[in-house]
């Protein structure tokens, strides 16, 4: 699942609309996404919806439009849930659009037990960060719980003897690009929005 609903107020516009050069950055996470060996792929969107269809190509993934984006990644986490109808999937990835450092040995590395009862964390540095494994039987549970701008993070607190930490420093950058200084960092630009599309 690839969270990529959010306004980008600090940005000077949605996250899901930065480009590293001519390429979306949404297109570059699901490379990397299906790189890493992930067979359904769920991207998650809101603010300016209708242009990121229209600039990237999201022919290989199933799209969810999150009208309630504003009130947080909270919603986006329960809308990328509630589409995962497909009985077989025992586990799924979460990565945010914003981490253009991402690998596809970091995922690797923590989706290597999708099992229905875990949970797993990705550290840098030790701290927590994405990607994220929730195996099925936490999803219930997510979704409740999940809530305005923390996201999965109640849930995780309360389940915290549970989450298996894999240290992914040597694997990725874990950077959120959420600063004007981060995109400049990374080359990353927000294309001009066309008014009245």
């Amino acid at each position: 699942m690839i969270i990529a609903a959010g306004g980008g107020r600090r940005l000077g516009g949605p996250e899901a609309l930065l480009h590293q050069g001519e390429t979306p950055l949404v297109n570059q996470m699901i490379e990397t996404m299906t790189e890493a060996g992930c067979e359904q792929i769920v991207l998650v969107l809101g603010a300016a919806a209708e242009q990121v269809q229209e600039a990237a190509d999201l022919s290989q993934v199933t799209v969810v439009i999150n009208k309630a984006w504003g009130t947080g990644v909270g919603s986006s986490i329960r809308a990328g849930l509630a589409a995962m109808d497909d009985g077989e999937i025992e586990a799924v990835v979460v990565i945010p659009v914003d981490m253009p450092g991402l690998t596809a040995a970091a995922i690797r590395r923590v989706a290597a037990l999708p099992y229905p009862d875990v949970l797993v964390c990705a550290t840098y540095d030790g701290l927590r960060g994405y990607p994220m494994l929730f195996g099925r039987r936490h999803w219930s549970g997510i979704a409740t719980l999940a809530s305005a701008d923390v996201g999965a993070r109640p849930y995780l607190l309360a389940h915290k003897d549970q989450i298996v930490d894999i240290a992914c420093d040597s694997a990725a950058d874990g950077s959120r690009v959420d600063t004007p200084e981060l995109m400049a960092l990374y080359g990353l630009t927000v294309p001009p929005q066309r008014v009245g599309v």
